[in-house]
């Protein structure tokens, strides 16, 4: 377990523990404190485990933005899930006893006040719900983490991903329910880590399914023994070429199949080899040829490798924001589309 997960499971515990005292607050001891159900105060411990909540909430949020250490997926189904169930329990088992108490305390139905937790889950389960779907099913946000996709993505772009693309999957599992397309040479991918699926990486999909891959001395590349049409770009200038000595570096335009990128070749040494692709896997590259851990990197623990099918999350297709930049946000990548 890494200090990520131990972070993540602490936030977790501490976030139950504050649901458990608004629950046993609002509807084991409120009832005897207020009959009447229409005291707009809180004691002191709930009150404090309401904002303690809001605050775990907003650290797994902002863990998520920063670091993509918390599957976002996971959280809103356990989430959504948590306050369904204390809606329904609170519609069951507690709103009539409450009514029928404050009507024998004399409180008129409008004044009637539910716990703090009941009010969170009403608001919350509809929202959920809604982002849950939308994420699942149609488009998902992403951040860009590193340069390996330079020059066509930087660390700092935030990406919307096609979920719909390669077919309907449900959250979490990833299980795929309605095919709907299938990947394409060239395509900008996210997928998740093969050795790590709570991982998510992007790169280009270079081989499908039972092609010959091979990278030569040059960075060329051939797929199926047929070189991919390349034809010299000019050298890199523009964001990072400082930061990450890309001054400079010398790029090209590839073509795979219909699809048309630019790719660079930066001061690493080139991963040379041939691979062939096993059935039902995808083989991947970054456009940052020289500075990319991809599907060469086969013997790399961290690596991905050959990328199983299920594994597949969706296509990328546009950047709506960039951050984290040395000289501040990329204004005029916002909205591109991606290629």
């Amino acid at each position: 377990m890494n200090d990520g997960d131990r972070i993540f499971i602490a936030l977790l515990c501490a976030g139950a523990v504050c649901v458990l005292v608004i629950l046993i607050d609002g509807w084991f001891l409120r009832p005897k404190r207020d009959p009447g159900a229409s005291s707009a105060d809180e004691p002191l411990l709930p009150k404090l485990a309401g904002y303690t909540l809001v605050g775990v909430a907003l650290a797994m949020l902002w863990r998520l933005f920063k670091y993509e250490a918390v599957d976002f997926s996971l959280m809103l189904v356990v989430v959504g899930a948590v306050s369904g169930i204390i809606w329904a329990a609170d519609q069951l088992f507690f709103a009539r006893r409450r009514r029928i108490a404050a009507a024998s305390a004399g409180t008129p139905a409008e004044r009637v006040r539910e716990p703090l937790a009941v009010e969170y889950a009403r608001s919350f389960f509809p929202v959920i719900i809604l982002v849950l779907v939308i994420r699942s099913f149609l488009f998902e946000p992403f951040r860009i983490p590193s340069d390996s996709m330079m020059p066509t993505l930087f660390d700092g772009d935030f990406i919307f991903v096609s979920k719909y693309s390669y077919g309907l999957r449900l959250p979490v599992s990833n299980t795929l329910v309605v095919a709907t397309g299938t990947p394409q040479r060239g395509d900008v991918i996210v997928f998740r880590l093969p050795p790590n699926p709570k991982i998510n990486y992007i790169k280009r999909l270079v081989g499908l399914p039972g092609d010959r891959i091979r990278v030569d001395e040059n960075n060329q590349l051939y797929v199926n023994d047929k070189p991919m049409p390349q034809t010299h770009g000019p050298v890199y200038a523009g964001p990072k070429q400082d930061l990450w000595n890309y001054t400079g570096v010398p790029t090209a335009f590839e073509q795979l199949d219909t699809k048309r990128h630019q790719i660079m070749f930066a001061n690493g040494g080139v991963k040379t080899g041939e691979w062939v692709v096993p059935a039902g896997h995808y083989f991947f590259m970054g456009d940052n040829r020289n500075n990319s851990k991809d599907s060469r990197w086969l013997d790399e623990p961290d690596a991905p490798g050959f990328v199983p099918e299920q594994n597949l999350v969706g296509k990328a297709v546009r950047i709506w924001l960039n951050l984290d930049t040395r000289d501040g946000p990329l204004w005029r990548r916002v909205g591109n589309k991606i290629e």
